[in-house]
């Protein structure tokens, strides 16, 4: 195969090497049919945020590269062409496996070396994607914050976190820890067409309510709404709806937000599946990559009105950045705010 450039860490603008080098190249089969795995030695798998990120959590942790999700929104997909990988294609069937992640997470929570800060998982791509299933990469990265009393938080959009139940209770018991759900819409037309390798949104939504009903705390971003395709008032509240009686801990949205190569991408999906919005995307995202603030408070307003009608609890505001180990609230909550 073609020589990979291993030089990036998930932080922007950190350009030292990873990885040392591709151990061994996997062709799925079964139900794996269709996927690479690259295996890699990662040198580090808890990765510090920069301050400059204004992000609400400062530690993460990603087994995998890439994703058989598919999401064409996915914000992770530039990191692939940090890796001399193509955001598309290659992004949804090149998987980065970072087989020695448990041996080297170990290592670098020993109590001598690590003070127990929140760790956030599922930042860049899902720790729970098809991947996971052949791997279990995540269920012992779970097991080992478990053993160590560790918070942590997961977001991710498959029901396979269920799987790891067992573990996950155990760690609750002993660590403030979540997982969060991302479903941007249960619209199956607009879930089918924008998030094609994903389980059906409803499944999630019965995921949230099995993690909650177990003592796990979990709750929905409603993340990316996407203007003109998911964004109608009726959509909305389904969305809230469904989440509140699922005993969602919280529930926030947004709008879809894009920049650098990721514009090109969504837009020439928009091309292709909605071409009767490509002139509404170019005029919303064409100079921004966020959706107006007009649009914003209007969104922010359905779903609040959502909220109320169902009972459901209230989103917060970011939490400023505390790095204090287990003091921090749920690093993931405000995410997309």
């Amino acid at each position: 195969m073609a020589e990979l450039r291993w030089i990036t860490t998930d932080a922007p603008g950190d350009k030292r090497a990873l990885f040392d080098t591709v151990v061994e190249r996997r062709i799925g089969r079964g139900a794996y049919r269709g996927l690479e795995f690259l295996h890699v030695e990662s040198r580090t798998i808890i990765n510090r945020v920069p301050h400059s990120s204004a992000l609400p959590f400062e530690y993460t942790i990603n087994a995998y590269r890439g994703c058989s999700h598919a999401c064409t929104y996915c914000f992770a997909r530039p990191s692939h062409d940090y890796l001399g990988l193509g955001i598309g294609r290659d992004f949804d069937t090149k998987i980065v496996v970072k087989v020695n992640a448990p041996e080297i997470l170990r290592h670098e929570t020993a109590p001598q070396r690590w003070a127990g800060h929140p760790i956030a998982m599922g930042t860049n791509t899902d720790p729970y994607q098809a991947a996971e299933g052949k791997y279990k990469l995540t269920r012992q990265i779970v097991e080992i914050l478990a053993e160590r009393g560790n918070p942590f938080s997961i977001l991710t959009k498959s029901p396979l976190v269920l799987r790891d139940l067992d573990v996950l209770t155990q760690a609750a018991e002993t660590a403030e820890i979540s997982v969060n759900f991302s479903i941007g819409t249960l619209d199956t037309d607009a879930w089918s067409r924008s998030e094609p390798g994903t389980a059906h949104p409803r499944k999630r939504l019965d995921a949230v309510r099995r993690l909650n009903e177990a003592g796990v705390s979990s709750g929905v971003l409603m993340m990316p709404v996407l203007p003109g395709i998911s964004d109608q008032p009726q959509q909305v509240e389904e969305l809230v709806k469904g989440a509140a009686e699922a005993g969602a801990r919280f529930i926030m949205g947004g709008y879809l937000h894009v920049r650098g190569p990721l514009k090109d991408h969504v837009l020439g999906w928009i091309d292709r599946d909605y071409p009767h919005l490509s002139r509404f995307y170019r005029h919303t995202y064409g100079t921004r990559s966020y959706a107006p603030p007009a649009m914003r408070r209007r969104l922010g307003g359905l779903i609040r009105r959502s909220k109320t009608a169902h009972g459901a609890p209230g989103g917060e505001r970011r939490p400023p950045r505390d790095t204090t180990p287990g003091k921090q609230p749920d690093p993931q909550l405000a995410l997309f705010s």
